[in-house]
Order: C-alpha cells, then sequence, then structure tokens
C-alpha cells in the first residue's frame, strides 16, 4: 500500500509539474486549465472549447486528461499543494465532499452563478456539500442503470422485451437455447457487480424499499432486498461463459461484438459500444418487475459536475467558463456529441437511445450505494460489490451479503444501530 500511495504521489506530483501551476505572467491571452478522467471524451471536448473561445474572445482553454482510476488521488494531491487546474471536473456525492470540504473548490450560488437555476434539485444536491449545504460544482450528465440490447438479434430470433422477471428468465433461456449468450456481463471487476444489481434488479427493490432505508424502517436484511438477490443469483447461468473471470473490458467487447444479446449496465454504454461498432442497433429497457403491469423503474445518479479551483488567480474567466458549461447551449451540444442526458432544464435529446434513456428516467429510484452510502468507510458500494462478486461465484448466500452490508453500514449510518 505504501508503494502504490508513493507511486500515485509522483504521479501526482508529474501532473502539477505539467500544467505548471497557475501562471503569474499577465498576458493579452488568458489560459485556463481543464482536469478530467474522461480522456475519451477529448475531441468532443475540443469542439466545445472552440465554441465558448469563439464567444469569449481573449480566453484559451487547455484540455488535460488523466487515468479515471487515479484521478480523485492526482487532483486531491495537486489542490492540497495549492495548485492544480483552474477548471475541473470532479466526481459527485462522497467523492465531492473530499475535495469541497477542505476549502478546495469554490462555492456557486446564484450570485456568482446564476445558471444554478438550470438544474433540478437532485441534481445540485449531488454536488453539494452536507456540511454546508453549499454548491460545489455545476452537474454535467445524469447516468441510467439498465438493460442494453441488441435490437438485431432480438429481432432475428423473434424475441422482445421482458415485462416481468419471469419473461426476463424466459428470454434468456430462449436465447441460450438457440445458441446466443443473454448476458455478456462479467464479475472480475468488482464494480460491475453493483451496476449489475441496479440494472437488473431496481423493480424488484422499488423506491418504497429506498425510502424506508433512509427513514431507518428497513435495512438491507429485508426480504425485498434479500429477495431480489437471490433472483439475480439464480440469473447468473446466462452471464458470459466463466463470468467470473471476465473484466469489464472483456464484457464491453463481446457485446460489441455481437455475441450477446444484452449487458446490464449503464446508459453510459451506449455511446462506448457504438463508437466500438457502428454497425450495433441498440435499444435500451428499465429492469423488469415481478409482475407484469407493476412499475418498471431504472436507477438515477448524476456523474460529476464542473468545478473552480478556489486557489485560481484566475477567477473571472474560470467562472465564465463554469457558467457557459451550465447553459442549455452546451448541454444540447454534450448530449448530441457524447449522448449523455443532461441535467440541464430544457435541454432536449436527438440520439434516439439518448431520448428512450430520458424517457425511462421518468420512473426512477437512486443508485443507492453512490447516493446514499458512498461518504464514509466502509462504504454501501464497497460492500455490496464484494458481497455480490462472492454470491455469483457460489462462496456466501444473499442473506449472508445483506447482514454484512448492514453491519458494515451500520459502524457509522445511525438509523441502522439497534
Amino acid at each position: 500500500m505504501i508503494a502504490i500511495t508513493r507511486r500515485l504521489s509522483i504521479a501526482a506530483a508529474a501532473a502539477v509539474a505539467l500544467v505548471g501551476g497557475f501562471s503569474g505572467v499577465a498576458s493579452a491571452q488568458t489560459e485556463l486549465t481543464f482536469w478530467t478522467w474522461r480522456q475519451e471524451d477529448r475531441a468532443a471536448y475540443q469542439i466545445f472549447f472552440q465554441a465558448f473561445e469563439k464567444a469569449n474572445p481573449g480566453i484559451k482553454v487547455r484540455f488535460e486528461g488523466f487515468e479515471p482510476a487515479n484521478y480523485q488521488t492526482i487532483l486531491s494531491t495537486a489542490l492540497a499543494g495549492g495548485r492544480g487546474p483552474d477548471v475541473m471536473q470532479v466526481r459527485a456525492y462522497g467523492n465531492l465532499e473530499s475535495i469541497a470540504k477542505p476549502g478546495y473548490l469554490m462555492a456557486l450560488d446564484k450570485t456568482n452563478a446564476p445558471e444554478t437555476a438550470n438544474f433540478p434539485d437532485s441534481a445540485l444536491a449531488a454536488e453539494s456539500l452536507r456540511a454546508d449545504g453549499k454548491v460545489y460544482a455545476l452537474p454535467f450528465a445524469s447516468q441510467t442503470m439498465l438493460v442494453v440490447y441488441n435490437t438485431e438479434l432480438f429481432t432475428k430470433h423473434g424475441v422482445t422485451p421482458p415485462q416481468s422477471w419471469d419473461e426476463l428468465v424466459a428470454l434468456c433461456k430462449a436465447l441460450k437455447a438457440k445458441g446466443v449468450m443473454p448476458f455478456a456481463n462479467g464479475t472480475a471487476t468488482a464494480w460491475q457487480n453493483e451496476t449489475i444489481v441496479q440494472a437488473l434488479l431496481s423493480s424488484l427493490l422499488g423506491k418504497e424499499f429506498e425510502a424506508d432505508l433512509l427513514s431507518g424502517k428497513a435495512d438491507f436484511t429485508d426480504p425485498r432486498f434479500v429477495g431480489a438477490l437471490t433472483k439475480l443469483n439464480e440469473l447468473k447461468d446466462y452471464f458470459a461463459p466463466n463470468f467470473s473471470g471476465i473484466d469489464y473490458a472483456s464484457s464491453q467487447q463481446l457485446f460489441a461484438a455481437g455475441s450477446a444479446a444484452m449487458f446490464a449496465g449503464g446508459s453510459y454504454e451506449v455511446a462506448a459500444f457504438q463508437k466500438q461498432n457502428p454497425r450495433l442497433k441498440l435499444g435500451v429497457f428499465a429492469s423488469p418487475p415481478a409482475k407484469a403491469g407493476e412499475p418498471s423503474l431504472v436507477a438515477v445518479f448524476y456523474d460529476g459536475g464542473y468545478a473552480v479551483n478556489a486557489r485560481t488567480d484566475k477567477k473571472e474567466a474560470a467562472l465564465k467558463l463554469v457558467r457557459w458549461l451550465g447553459t442549455p447551449e452546451f448541454g444540447t451540444m454534450l448530449s448530441s456529441a457524447l449522448q449523455n442526458v443532461s441535467p440541464i432544464k430544457g435541454v432536449r435529446a436527438e440520439a434516439p437511445a439518448v431520448q428512450q434513456v430520458m424517457k425511462l428516467n421518468e420512473s426512477a429510484m437512486s443508485y443507492l450505494m453512490l447516493v446514499h452510502f458512498r461518504y464514509q468507510e466502509p462504504s454501501g458500494s464497497v460492500l455490496l460489490q464484494a458481497g455480490v462478486q462472492k454470491m455469483l461465484a457460489g462462496q456466501t448466500t444473499p442473506a449472508e451479503v445483506g447482514a454484512e452490508i448492514t453491519k458494515g453500514i451500520a459502524t457509522y449510518y445511525a438509523p441502522f444501530k439497534k
């Protein structure tokens, strides 16, 4: 662990050296540095920033992308040293708090960033510090946990999206009998076990279960949670062969190659799959309920936001950029170029798949662990990921998973302390 930490510190120092901190040299042109973990979006952001620069002569924006797994450490280390970028993409919820609480980010409100009014309260809450209730970033996208499916494979084999859990199981059986892999998912990458849960089980869990967790009426030993995990455990025979050894990248490749009919994941997968294989014809559907006719739910979270470094010496220019990133004009550009759902009010998506996701979002619950239980350790996400990974490998039971999650969260979550 010491060696890993040292390597990350060295990487952070190298990143800071790369951008050289804040320039104190006066010039006719102000250059802003913009940091992100989304390296794959570089081409799109270069186009976005060209539009901003055209509307704001005298300001240039330099894009710097970093490896996602290390981004939080690199960014935190740079900010703690009083350096780092002028503007940055930050993650939401607990990860935002880790850099907002020490005072590294500029608070945004209707005075310095009137564009906060362009966002729903739930989006702003994801980018707020619980201790003071202030907003520290303007959200850039929402993500939805659902099932992506290959429409051509469905048509070829005469199947349709399921309307109930039993129909999902029957669909999987029918596809497997025809030699088609039902789901491309593997479980070797830990966080994929969490996405599988919410992509497939949200309708079985339900918004009432979420409300009961928050009020203390229920914990993760609740029959609704244990029962949903039991259903998931029965579905593992329809995942990729040898799924416990299949990582996220391999799962993506299987689906993008047309080797599987479905992928349980996020709405962000759609653009990634079509980039890998432009010939793919894709659709999406919500997790199926226990019985046909009951509500179908997706799980939604906000993916992060745009923030201003509190110590930048280019505050005016940095605020201009972040405010522009909160406009409907930008939200439309982002939705079109990256096929993401923009949380900015009034933005209409052009891509059919994004339109489908936005429609599904009308019946949604939260992406539970990220939204509610990823602020302290052990985080709900780590507990769920480890438990489901073991359960699907046959090493533990659904009831034991629920008990372990409850025990871990109860160390800091008052409603679970009994």
